[in-house]
């Protein structure tokens, strides 16, 4: 399966290979020490230790692949190529919608959105829509619902990430 490139921060790009070093270091030999204590208490048709080990064993595996395949395709946004003329990933921005409310979120890469703390992927509905935007742009954004509503863009300042 081929991956597009996936587009992230810098911190997003430590926070993948953080996690990578601890799923290969202590995970790993975690899970092989628990398979083996597992075999020792015998029949193995009826252990549930030794399956719940072999499942955690396939869950580590996976995320391990997951996560070097996600890094194989990771471009970094520098700091120095980053344009705050518009709207793009590493970028900070603040929005109006149509009463008034503004709202602000960083928009990052889609491995490192977490909505409940302001930071939305740009292949999010609202992150996609406000793409290359320009301060003082409106981007109609049609939501998950149906409903389409209008942000305008109020200012574009750099990611503190």
């Amino acid at each position: 399966m081929s991956m597009k490139e996936i587009v992230m921060t810098r911190a997003g790009l430590e926070a993948l290979e953080s996690e990578l070093e601890e799923l290969k270091t202590v995970r790993r030999k975690d899970v092989a020490e628990k398979i083996k204590v597992a075999r020792g208490f015998g029949d193995l048709s009826e252990n549930s230790e030794y399956d719940e080990a072999k499942n955690e064993q396939g869950f580590i595996e996976s995320r391990i692949a997951q996560l070097e395949a996600m890094l194989k395709h990771a471009r970094v946004i520098d700091n120095d190529e980053l344009s705050l003329e518009q709207v793009s990933v590493g970028t900070h921005v603040k929005i109006e919608d149509e009463d008034g409310e503004v709202e602000e979120y960083d928009i990052t890469g889609s491995t490192e959105a977490d909505p409940l703390n302001g930071k939305i992927s740009d292949e999010s509905p609202v992150g996609a829509g406000l793409l290359g935007k320009k301060a003082g742009e409106t981007a109609e954004i049609t939501l998950p619902n149906g409903a389409t509503v209008a942000f305008k863009v109020v200012e574009i300042t750099r990611s503190a990430l």
